[in-house]
């Protein structure tokens, strides 16, 4: 007999969802576009996912004729593009810490068998 699958796919959390929109816009202000192809590579998720994900948040690309470092102001040094990448660890480093708590809990009641 076969195995059934399940009629559900993956849950993401709030949480991941953002940390790959995050992603994608970095991407696309960075590079102009490219960013959902990337998260596609990088995170395992379908890019027509990402793609509403992103599109629920609105636009992450340049408008036509305008650079992808159009964004970022003259004379500001730089500092849109480090406070996005600030922002962009800042939620992975809070995603890690939960699931950090989550496998400590579960580390504790295996260790309570013993």
């Amino acid at each position: 007999m076969s195995a059934k699958k399940s009629a559900k796919g993956k849950r993401y959390t709030p949480e991941e969802k953002q940390q790959i929109v995050d992603f994608v816009r970095e991407a696309n202000r960075d590079k102009g576009r490219g960013g959902v192809a990337a998260a596609v590579k990088k995170f395992a998720v379908s890019a027509l996912t990402i793609s509403s994900w992103v599109k629920a948040e609105g636009s992450t690309t340049p408008k036509s004729g305008k650079s992808a470092k159009a964004g970022v102001r003259e004379g500001d040094g730089g500092r849109t593009k480090l406070l996005g990448q600030l922002f962009s660890l800042d939620q992975e480093i809070a995603m890690r810490r939960k699931e950090l708590v989550a496998l400590e809990a579960k580390f504790q009641k295996l260790k309570e068998q013993l």
